[in-house]
C-alpha cells in the first residue's frame, strides 16, 4: 500500500503562486510514477502534471502548460506542484497520484493505483 498526504492548498488571489506538496509513504517511490490531478464540483477528475519516476520525463495539461511545473525529490519521497500566475479557473481541489506499473506517464484517473485525501485550492479574482 502507498499512502499519500497532500498540503500546500490555500486561498489566494489571482495572479499569485502556490505550491503543493505530496509525500509518500509505503512504497519505494523512485519506482512510483507520479501524477497530479484536479476535481470541482459536478465535474470529471481531470489529469493536471505527471512526472517520470526519475524527474526526468514530465507531462502536462493544456491549460497548465507554462504555468505550472512538476517536480520530485526522491531523496524526501516527496512531489511538488509549482503553480504560478494562477486563475480562478484552477479553483478545485488537487489529488496526488500514484501508479505502481513502470509504463509511461498515463492521464486517465484510472491508469493510477493510489491517491491522496486532496488539498482545496481556492483563486479568488
Amino acid at each position: 500500500q502507498v499512502q499519500l498526504v497532500e498540503s500546500g492548498g490555500g486561498l489566494v488571489q489571482a495572479g499569485d503562486s502556490l505550491t503543493l506538496s505530496c509525500v509518500a509513504s509505503g512504497h519505494t517511490f523512485s519506482t512510483l510514477v507520479m501524477a497530479w490531478f484536479r476535481q470541482t464540483p459536478g465535474k470529471e477528475r481531470e489529469f493536471v502534471s505527471g512526472i517520470s519516476r526519475s524527474g526526468v520525463s514530465t507531462l502536462y495539461a493544456d491549460s497548465v502548460k507554462g504555468r505550472f511545473t512538476i517536480s520530485r525529490d526522491n531523496a524526501k519521497n516527496t512531489v511538488y506542484l509549482q503553480m504560478d500566475n494562477l486563475k480562478s479557473e484552477d479553483t478545485a481541489v488537487y489529488f496526488c497520484a500514484a501508479d505502481v506499473t513502470p509504463v509511461p506517464i498515463r492521464t486517465p484517473t484510472d491508469g493510477y493505483d493510489f491517491w491522496g485525501q486532496g488539498t482545496q485550492v481556492t483563486v479568488s479574482s
